[in-house]
């Protein structure tokens, strides 16, 4: 199966990418030159790149439009953690991933992955919502809720 680039991936494409479940949003990429470091290896800032590019897309294409007839929020990435399972290399074609997990009144969690054949990074983050200025946390609309729960398969998290 040919791979698509730019353009979310079905889970059919996804399988045959190697990923072990689909996932709600799948992209593919290609490593570019200024990717590298100096042994070939892509440098760990690119990842924190691509995994920037697919949370903003996930938020956009899914949640934005949930927010109709609201303010939109100010998202905040309030804290990431990287898992470099193995390294990637000049030319190789991959796949980001990213789901949310797990919500709370204002925040969700949102896991990502990379995959080029195999699992090469994981992503774990919390976002914050925020009201347009700033001033304080804004609530998750409930439309935004159920398509955690029913789409991603994400649970409530009380906090506990």
């Amino acid at each position: 199966m040919e791979l698509r680039y730019h353009t979310p991936l079905t889970p059919d494409e996804q399988r045959a990418q190697g990923l072990d479940a689909p996932q709600t949003l799948a992209i593919a990429d290609r490593v570019r030159y200024a990717e590298l470091d100096v042994l070939n290896h892509v440098n760990n800032k690119a990842y924190m790149g691509w995994f920037e590019t697919l949370r903003v897309e996930y938020f956009e294409r899914f949640c934005t439009p949930l927010y109709a007839g609201l303010p939109a929020p100010r998202t905040v990435l309030r804290n990431a953690d990287i898992h470099f399972i193995r390294e990637m290399v000049a030319g190789e074609s991959y796949v980001a991933t990213a789901r949310v997990t797990a919500f709370r009144t204002a925040s969700y969690t949102l896991e990502q992955q990379l995959w080029s054949g195999d699992l090469r990074a994981r992503m774990i983050c919390v976002m914050v919502m925020l009201h347009p200025d700033g001033s304080g946390r804004y609530p998750l609309p409930e439309a935004v809720r159920t398509w955690f729960r029913d789409v991603d398969g994400a649970v409530q998290d009380d906090g506990s």
